[in-house]
């Protein structure tokens, strides 16, 4: 049984890319032929999916863009599509879970046992036991809030914690106390990387998931020079928006695989 991190490290060697293709499915946005499809969601994920593998290392489906239209069963669809079709990529389900007991274990089946993903976003807030249920699977990924991309985030991360912001507190618990069977890893913003550098200060090789570039403006130079290891690796840098609509024709796929390859050379210039 293969565990996330060994099937993320061996896609970042095998691919030579970092970049993980976010699907954010809206169906407002998608090419006008695909309108009036019950399975118009995974289609247009799936030729994404296809379109862009060879040039990403994972891929990170949001659940909410599939619940809010009672789609569950195509991320299902789209998630065993990958893995038959893409075998080696990674998937990270990006679902921000935080929940205590019971409730997380299932949180932890609906992810692991339902969808089948290899990795899952989680909230820290509520502590180790929220955490727990996922580790539990131990072939799986855990990736835990500590800087995110957004603004509002500055609210609490930023707040000082015996001597230290909150989010670094977070990444030194990550990284010494929580991370029992090596299965964690950290998402950090893309937005900031001076506390991407921090962060990678503390943690190690632990991978770095890393939001925020293309539409939300972060920079990839600053990005990758503060989260990679020495073997320039350790991060998953993910794009959405940019790749998923940079066309709205029947070729829209076409139109992902060359943002795609633009995003993947630019990350790699930097490496």
């Amino acid at each position: 049984m293969m565990s996330f991190i060994t099937t993320l490290e061996g896609s970042w060697q095998r691919t030579q890319s970092l970049l993980c293709v976010g699907l954010d499915p809206e169906p407002s946005l998608f090419p006008p032929h695909l309108s009036g499809y019950d399975d118009a969601i995974f289609m247009f994920c799936r030729d994404i999916v296809d379109a862009t593998a060879p040039y990403a290392s994972s891929f990170k489906p949001q659940i909410a863009y599939f619940s809010a239209h009672r789609a569950e069963d195509q991320l299902e669809a789209l998630i065993a599509h990958i893995h038959l079709r893409h075998p080696g990529l990674p998937v990270v389900l990006d679902a921000k879970r935080g929940d205590i007991g019971s409730t997380a274990e299932q949180y932890a089946r609906e992810v692991f046992e339902r969808y089948q993903a290899d990795a899952v976003t989680v909230n820290p807030y509520m502590g180790f036991d929220s955490i727990k249920p996922y580790i539990a699977y131990q072939d799986k990924g855990v990736m835990i809030l500590c800087r995110t991309s957004n603004p509002g985030g500055s609210d609490l991360q930023l707040l000082n914690i015996g001597g230290r912001p909150l989010y670094q507190h977070i990444a030194a618990l990550a990284a010494e106390e929580w991370n029992t069977s090596g299965q964690l890893g950290l998402v950090v913003g893309a937005t900031f990387s001076k506390e991407i550098h921090a962060v990678r200060q503390l943690v190690d090789v632990m991978p770095l998931l890393i939001p925020g570039i293309g539409v939300q403006g972060g920079n990839i130079k600053a990005a990758v020079n503060a989260g990679r290891i020495a073997n320039g690796t350790g991060m998953i840098i993910n794009s959405s928006r940019a790749i998923l609509y940079a066309g709205n024709g029947e070729d829209f796929a076409c139109s992902a695989a060359d943002a795609a390859c633009d995003m993947r050379n630019t990350i790699n210039a930097y490496r």
